[in-house]
């Protein structure tokens, strides 16, 4: 697994949300938890399309006066190859551009594992568990993320994705991080 970056997330199910068992989302993909701002256009994120630490994050709250308050702090690391579904073969991928510093936590708590498409190359999209209702038909904990990397690999080598969002799919150990990193 690679370190690629934080994000605050807001991580409450949206109204309508409706997966039985599911308590919030802790997904890597923003189309059911967002992530903490529009961020791409102030071009502070790393080539992995998160950011370095969270400071940074803070940094650009502070200045456009965005609230944190309320949202869960994330830390991401993913598997070294990702998913070809349609040639069903795991290759090798690399960030969108160079620029990548990721400082991992001193403590984080792992909640699970997402599996997020990248159909465009750059940063994440979706993540079929939640955003598809994946979640339906295969079982995730409480944050709707998969409990281990071997559930995850199954997942995605039995075609469990096949209709879901275009991949390829990067599989993301999703951790938890304490607000006083």
């Amino acid at each position: 697994m690679r370190a690629i970056g934080y994000m605050y997330k807001r991580v409450e199910t949206p109204e309508g949300f409706d997966l039985p068992g599911i308590l919030d989302v802790y997904s890597l993909g923003a189309c059911v938890n967002d992530d903490f701002a529009d961020y791409i256009g102030f071009w502070k994120h790393n080539g992995y399309f998160l950011f370095d630490s969270p400071a940074v994050m803070r940094a650009l709250a502070d200045e456009h006066e965005i609230s944190l308050e309320g949202l869960r702090l994330f830390y991401y690391e993913a598997h070294d190859l990702q998913f070809d579904g349609d040639s069903r073969e795991w290759v090798p991928f690399g960030p969108f551009h160079d620029d990548v510093n990721v400082q991992p936590p001193a403590r984080a708590t792992l909640e699970g594992f997402d599996i997020t498409s990248f159909w465009a190359g750059a940063g994440p999209e979706c993540s079929p568990l939640s955003c598809n209702y994946l979640a339906r038909s295969i079982e995730t904990n409480k944050h709707c993320l998969l409990p281990t990397f071997e559930a995850a690999v199954d997942v995605l080598e039995s075609g469990a994705f096949k209709n879901a969002k275009p991949g390829p799919y990067r599989i993301v150990a999703v951790y938890s991080v304490a607000e006083t990193e």
